[in-house]
């Protein structure tokens, strides 16, 4: 009928950890582009992205 709990939330751990770690990249690609203040507007928004995803997995109890 579906998959396991288990397989469905580390789906959704890997999606929110890829999403964090591309708003990471695009943090630092406008930084290196002369851009700090929309690079550091964006790193906040990565942060933001990065807490969601920890604590997704710490509500989980899944291994880091």
């Amino acid at each position: 009928m579906g998959t396991s709990l288990t397989t469905r939330d580390r789906t959704e751990a890997r999606k929110k950890g890829m999403m964090a770690v591309g708003a990471w990249g695009g943090a630092g690609l406008l930084v290196l582009a002369h851009w700090p203040v929309v690079g550091l507007v964006a790193a906040g928004g990565a942060g933001y992205l990065t807490y969601r995803w920890f604590m997704f997995r710490a509500k989980r109890g899944m291994r880091f």
